[in-house]
């Protein structure tokens, strides 16, 4: 039977529920007490009889105190009726619901005054890749090994950028072979042996707090996207931890970023099909200036810093018009402006022969794909998109 959040009435509910700090320090994915159940049963097993009894008292209480205040209220209700929201006149009903979404809704939108608010808001997108994920029973869930910021406004685009290599701890024993293959399908740093300097958790933790220096006192908020902000806020927690650095960064999802920008401008909120869809692009890929330098000389996809940008591009191409924003090199790569001013599209043959074959059988298809100029001709692709892909529009 599932527990309700603050409803728990067993003896080993309420037990579950004072583990969950620890539980989430130690970075696991736990929310409520039913989250927390599958982690709980051998600690609960190692009581002595004492401590399960104060638990089980303490249950009793629980149930007699919910239980009194029910008779309580069935009296006042039955003394004094509450009108269902239904009967409510309009106007009460049209603000009923109008709290509940302010409720619900994000404090950034509301510190938003006008457009021109939103223009200068300064955001930081921030990523941080580790060696692999290990399973839920090992106290190491990630490995750190690289961290990227970018600090971003629909303004001026990207204004600064913060990317370091990060010293990782030592993989559990057992474990190094995994947390090897995982980065060799991904950002292909090594686990050890790593030519380049790396930096201790101090020195990241540190000077990530000074590259996000609150203005005012308050501290900005951080964003990421959905799918890594578990292992974003778990490293980041870990560092905190081992380093004894009180960090009182929070980190939001970038998707929620998007939507409210989109909702802020058209009144309506957007699918999450389309925000994902303005998010999931691979046209800045290998743009030249977006991943590190070492991910940049290797021919590397997968790079922390790389991965932030192109949040901020993302960002740019769909929402910066939207807002007035004339866009600049600092808002997309400069090869985005380059091939944009071309007037022909061009694209890649990736087969020659059929290609011919298709010219031989209509004088239409000559004039479709003939160019308009001498220098303007058939060639390889050397813009964003990787080779062996053809691109309609640069």
């Amino acid at each position: 039977m599932a527990h309700r959040r603050g409803s728990a009435t067993s003896a080993y509910c309420l037990f579950v529920r004072d583990q969950l700090p620890e539980l989430q320090r130690r970075g696991l994915p736990v929310t409520c007490v039913v989250d927390a159940i599958p982690y709980c049963s051998q600690e609960w097993e190692l009581l002595t009889e004492e401590e399960k009894m104060t638990y089980t008292e303490k249950a009793r209480k629980q149930r007699e105190k919910r239980k009194s205040q029910k008779t309580v209220e069935k009296t006042c209700n039955l003394a004094h009726p509450v009108p269902s929201v239904t009967s409510l006149p309009d106007a009460s009903a049209m603000s009923w619901k109008k709290a509940s979404a302010t409720s619900l809704s994000d404090a950034s939108t509301l510190s938003w005054k006008d457009d021109q608010a939103v223009v200068a808001d300064i955001f930081y997108f921030l990523n941080i890749y580790s060696h692999g994920k290990l399973p839920p029973s090992c106290e190491q869930r990630f490995l750190p090994c690289e961290i990227g910021c970018v600090k971003y406004s629909l303004q001026l685009g990207i204004m600064a950028h913060f990317h370091h290599f990060i010293d990782p701890e030592e993989p559990p024993r057992g474990f190094r072979y995994q947390c090897q293959a995982a980065s060799d399908a991904t950002h292909k740093i090594p686990v050890s042996g790593f030519h380049l300097s790396r930096t201790c958790y101090t020195d990241v933790l540190q000077e990530l707090l000074d590259f996000v220096q609150p203005a005012g006192g308050v501290w900005p908020h951080l964003y990421c996207r959905s799918a890594d902000r578990f292992r974003v806020n778990w490293c980041l927690n870990r560092m905190a931890s081992l380093t004894g650095i009180e960090s009182h960064l929070e980190l939001l999802s970038v998707e929620d970023l998007v939507a409210q920008l989109y909702q802020r401008k058209y009144q309506k909120e957007p699918s999450k099909a389309w925000v994902l869809k303005e998010l999931d692009v691979c046209l800045w890929d290998f743009s030249i200036n977006t991943r590190c330098k070492w991910h940049e000389e290797n021919d590397i996809l997968c790079c922390a810093l790389s991965s932030c940008k192109k949040i901020a591009y993302c960002i740019s191409k769909s929402l910066a018009t939207v807002y007035g924003v004339s866009l600049t090199a600092a808002h997309l790569p400069l090869q985005y402006f380059d091939l944009a001013e071309r007037a022909n599209t061009k694209m890649m043959v990736l087969d020659p022969e059929r290609f011919q074959k298709m010219k031989a059988e209509g004088s239409g298809l000559d004039r479709r794909f003939a160019p308009s100029s001498p220098d303007q001709e058939f060639v390889p692709s050397n813009c964003d998109s990787p080779c062996g892909t053809k691109t309609s529009f640069c």
